[in-house]
């Protein structure tokens, strides 16, 4: 018997396809079955990779007694959080009201309209305290819909009524730089002084947070604060979060030292902890990271796959972290953990930056190759009808739309390619797609529209806007920052207005919760400090002049030869107007005003103020 699921793309909801259990995938066909029927919903979200997720799986949605509760009592609808972003952030807001512990696989009983009124997230299939039995859990929710409906539905009302609050937010002036030093030495107050990172077990990178602290501004006004980052990459490149064999960094410690670690290996880690790396000017890590993302999460079609799974077959049985815990000979010996192929728009824009940004200023062209493939890929299998979607498998795109977030993070993908390539049509390209994002997020306007889950607005069901940066950027700071990319390459003033006009959207809100707004905090930074910006005008791009621009402390650093700066200037990013006439010359701006040109790589400083440290 296969249920609904087995049609689907996403890999996670196909491992589901022979459950007992009736799933339907997420969609409008669900919510009218539950209205037929007039039961509660039993929204179950998780993604392939999640270890507690396949057991669950195992105990409860594997089991046909267990199943046969579910089917009877409720519509069943399975949702992979990676294809729909905004359902999970809608959900995971919604749990919140009834469980501290959240995470996934979460599960959540809605009313047919889709309001939650109970959810919590791994339940086993006997008791154990201090958690009741799923099939416990099952019995009590549907006697409560049954005998208590009236409370359950005022329960889902209050929940939503909240979260209406919640969404709400006032704009406030752009952060000066003494309050962003403020929310840095806030974050650093939360420092394992012991062990490194931030907080107890378990044990996250945060790498949205350590960009933050890294930002120059930061390390300028902040220093303090500045090197807990450093000290924090340190950490986790000595313990057992990172793979000494392949480079890659798994999900997260379990413990506060950073030992046992959940072993599923996310691209949107790895991807950020790559600039981290770079920034910190730690090479090793950073070259064995990107030697894990070229050699592990590649497609075929030339994409990265999502993530790499926690569990992998071992003389015939599921083990999480087996793989791991043997040598590299050992480790031929056995099938590597399996990678989920979903190439996911925004993710992939977080590598491909990632990757030609280290590409670039490590004379790694092989890396920028990759990752001009990757951006290949996406355009071409992740776009229907010249729109974005949300992601693709073996080049069959899916339905759920981009969001804003992957708009912004692919966009920003696409302007560094620009600059590690000097070919103008990536800018181009990025230009077109941020333009249609920031169109149809309404920026600029006092109501912006950053949800774009058809379902959930059909539904009426409140979603909570991707506002704040967790383990990846928001859509809310991924357009910022897509913005700032595209004035500081001169695409115009009205850019650097859109990335202002959206930080100041919550810049109130991420003064007083700086951990959970390192993205956009570090956005707020750079538009304090003006953008330093080189061009390096040249036939050679490996001449040592180009190499001091590689080395010098700047925010773009663009080699291109003289017929690429014009592309550059024609397509109309002022950053290049003009430079063209001659090669061999770099020019030192800031903001836009450049110091006189020169040919000799002694004379580009090194530091961001101009002079030699």
């Amino acid at each position: 018997m296969t249920n609904r699921l087995a049609d689907t793309l996403s890999p996670y909801l196909r491992a589901h396809a022979d459950n007992p259990v009736d799933w339907y995938p997420w969609g409008e066909e669900a919510f009218a079955e539950a209205q037929r029927r007039d039961v509660p919903l039993l929204i179950s979200i998780g993604y392939s990779t999640c270890h507690w997720c396949h057991v669950m799986a195992r105990e409860s949605f594997a089991d046909p007694v267990t199943a046969a509760a579910i089917n009877a009592g409720f519509v069943a609808v399975k949702v992979d959080r990676e294809e729909h972003p905004d359902v999970d952030g809608a959900f995971m807001a919604a749990a919140s009201a009834f469980t501290q512990n959240l995470g996934w696989p979460l599960t959540v009983f809605a009313t047919p309209a889709g309001r939650a009124f109970y959810a919590g997230t791994y339940w086993p299939p006997v008791a154990r305290a201090p958690l009741p039995a799923f099939r416990d859990v099952l019995a009590a929710v549907r006697e409560a819909w049954t005998v208590r409906r009236e409370a359950a539905e005022e329960s889902a009302d209050a929940v939503a009524d909240v979260l209406r609050s919640a969404a709400a937010s006032a704009p406030s002036d752009l952060p000066t730089a003494a309050q962003l030093a403020d929310a840095a030495r806030m974050i650093a107050a939360r420092e394992d002084s012991t062990f490194g990172g931030f907080g107890g077990a378990p044990k996250f990178p945060v790498a949205t947070t350590l960009r933050f602290l890294q930002a120059p501004l930061v390390r300028r006004e902040a220093p303090d604060a500045a090197a807990t980052a450093a000290r924090a990459l340190a950490a986790m490149v000595s313990s057992e979060l990172r793979d000494e064999i392949d480079g890659g960094f798994f999900r997260y410690a379990t413990q506060r030292d950073w030992s046992a670690p959940h072993y599923e290996r996310m691209l949107i880690d790895n991807a950020q902890l790559l600039d981290v790396a770079r920034d910190e000017g730690d090479t090793p890590t950073a070259r064995g990271i990107a030697s894990f993302l070229l050699a592990v999460l590649p497609r075929a079609g030339g994409g990265f796959g999502a993530a790499q799974d926690s569990e992998s077959w071992i003389d015939g049985e599921r083990s999480e972290g087996g793989y791991y815990a043997r040598g590299a000979a050992a480790r031929a010996l056995l099938d590597a953990p399996a990678v989920d192929g979903k190439v996911i728009t925004g993710w992939n824009g977080l590598a491909i930056a990632a990757l030609a940004r280290a590409g670039a200023a490590l004379s790694e062209p092989e890396w920028i190759a990759a990752a001009a493939t990757a951006a290949q890929a996406v355009l071409r299998d992740n776009t229907v009808s010249g729109v974005l979607v949300r992601a693709s498998l073996d080049g069959h795109a899916a339905e759920a739309p981009a969001t804003p977030a992957d708009h912004g993070q692919f966009a920003e993908a696409l302007f560094e390619l620009a600059v590690a390539t000097g070919d103008a049509q990536w800018a181009v390209t990025a230009r077109a797609l941020l333009d249609e994002a920031l169109a149809r997020a309404a920026v600029g306007a006092e109501e912006m529209s950053l949800v774009v889950d058809p379902v959930l607005q059909s539904q009426g069901i409140v979603a909570s806007p991707d506002v704040s940066d967790g383990d990846l950027p928001s859509g809310l700071s991924s357009l910022a920052s897509a913005a700032l990319a595209a004035w500081r390459l001169g695409a115009g003033e009205r850019y650097r207005d859109a990335s202002a006009h959206l930080v100041r959207q919550h810049a109130d809100a991420a003064q007083k919760q700086p951990f959970a707004h390192g993205a956009l905090l570090r956005i707020a930074a750079a538009l304090v400090d003006p953008p330093r910006q080189i061009v390096v005008v040249t036939d050679h791009p490996n001449a040592p002049l180009a190499q001091a621009a590689r080395d010098a402390h700047a925010d773009v650093v663009a080699i291109v030869s003289p017929t690429q700066a014009r592309a550059f200037a024609d397509a109309g990013f002022e950053l290049f107007d003009g430079k063209d006439a001659r090669a061999g010359l770099a020019y030192d701006c800031r903001a836009f005003v450049c110091k006189l040109p020169v040919g000799d790589p002694a004379q580009l400083h090194p530091s961001r103020e101009g002079r030699r440290t």
